[in-house]
Order: structure tokens, then C-alpha cells, then sequence
């Protein structure tokens, strides 16, 4: 693994989102219109929408991470770019952890564009800490792009990419507290939903609003979702394929 073709993979990602409106509109308008939406829905029931816009603000990052990962990676593979690149210098460690970075900053970028809007325009609770709410969203994106890194190596396809999202985005989006706590669930709901990662993500986001001090438990969850990130990060290396079959 070197760092410097690490770099440049991030910096050329990053050049191509800068060139695409489309999903840079994805990314950055699409969670802040959305998350406005969910304040008027529950515009009668303020103390919903405390509950529920936390979690928004983990489940965000993710499914537009998931989504802009899988499908870029399965049109580098079927363009050829891949196969071309890896007959390169560059590794499969190196490509993967480049798309990692690339998506981190935009993540990044992102968490604080629709923070901003939660907190300064749709009056939502100050957390315990911004900067850490901040982080967690960024680890959940990161999250969302090792998973879309993973499912693009059984997808020969854009649309297939796409087709993963019921199956492995809309489970964990049911079963991660955004609807119903997952304290209130069926027994073996929250079983199950206790190996989804994006409950730790939500729970951590649930736990910093309006908390005078950042509580313990949001460091185990963050760094559940770190681990689980770093390790989908790994496997997505390791079966990271050359062209679609």
C-alpha cells in the first residue's frame, strides 16, 4: 500500500465528483431538502421530529454514500478504467482506501452542510458536541461507502449496484431506531438489528442531542462503526474485481 498512489486516487474521485452536479446535488441539497420535508411533516409533533432528525443525520451519509460508491465503482469496472489501472502501480489497497478518502472529505463536507441546517435553520437541539456529531456522520458515510465498495463486486451492472440498496440499506433504515426505538421492538427485531451498524450510528446521533456532555456510550458506538467500516474497507480489497463477469 503506498500513500501517495492513495492520494491520487482520492484527488482523481474527487476531480470527477467535482465535475458531476448531479450527484454533488445528491449529496449535499438532497439530505437538507429532505430533512426540511421531515420538519414540516412533523411540524404538530415538534418532539418527533427532535427524535426523529438525529437519526436522519446518520441514515443521510450512508444511503447517499452506499448509492454514489457502488454505482462508481461498477462503471470504473465495466468502463475498463479499473481493469486499466490496476495493470498499474496502483493496488487494490490503494483504490479502495482512495475511494474511502475521496468520500470521507465529501462526507465530511456534506455532515456540515445539513448539520448547519438542522441546527441553524430547522431548530433542532444542540448536541453535546458538534465536532463529534460531525465525526459520527462521517463515519457513517465512510461505512456507507465500504458496504457499496463490497456490493459493487457482485454487481456486473449500474443497475444491479442499485438493486442491493432493498436489501442491504432498507433493513438496517427500519431496524435502526429512526421509526420506532429499538428498545420497543420485538425481542428478535432488536436481536437482529444489533448486527446492523447503522444502529450504532443512530443511537450515537440520538445520544449527542441534547446531552450537556458527550456520554460514553457514543465512543463505543462510534468506534463499532469505525471497526465495522475498517473491516467492509478490507473485504472489499480483497474481493475487488478487475472487469464485471
Amino acid at each position: 500500500m503506498s500513500t501517495r498512489l492513495t492520494a491520487t486516487t482520492a484527488a482523481r474521485v474527487l476531480s470527477q465528483l467535482r465535475r458531476d452536479p448531479r450527484t454533488l446535488a445528491l449529496v449535499l441539497v438532497a439530505p437538507c431538502v429532505l430533512l426540511w420535508l421531515f420538519s414540516e411533516v412533523f411540524a404538530a409533533t415538534p418532539g418527533a421530529f427532535q427524535r426523529v432528525a438525529p437519526v436522519m443525520l446518520g441514515v443521510f451519509p450512508f444511503i447517499t454514500m452506499f448509492l454514489v460508491t457502488s454505482v462508481a465503482m461498477v462503471r470504473e469496472r465495466t468502463s475498463g478504467t479499473l481493469e486499466r489501472l490496476l495493470t498499474t502501480p496502483i493496488g487494490k489497497a490503494d483504490l479502495v482506501l482512495g475511494y474511502g478518502l475521496a468520500f470521507g472529505l465529501l462526507a465530511l463536507v456534506q455532515a456540515v452542510v445539513v448539520a448547519t441546517v438542522a441546527l441553524g435553520l430547522l431548530g433542532l437541539r444542540e448536541p453535546a458536541s458538534v465536532p463529534v456529531l460531525v465525526v459520527v456522520a462521517v463515519a457513517t458515510a465512510v461505512l456507507g461507502s465500504a458496504l457499496g465498495l463490497g456490493v459493487s463486486a457482485l454487481a456486473t451492472t449500474e443497475f444491479q449496484a442499485v438493486q442491493f440498496m432493498p436489501a442491504v440499506v432498507a433493513p438496517q433504515i427500519l431496524l435502526c431506531g429512526l421509526f420506532t426505538p429499538t428498545g420497543q421492538m420485538a425481542g428478535w427485531l432488536d436481536a437482529v438489528s444489533r448486527a446492523m451498524p447503522l444502529r450504532y450510528a443512530a443511537q450515537a446521533m440520538s445520544e449527542l442531542i441534547g446531552a450537556a456532555t458527550v456520554p460514553a456510550a457514543v465512543w463505543t458506538n462510534l468506534a463499532v462503526v469505525a471497526a465495522i467500516a475498517v473491516a467492509a474497507l478490507a473485504l472489499g480489497a480483497a474481493t475487488l474485481r478487475r472487469r464485471s463477469a
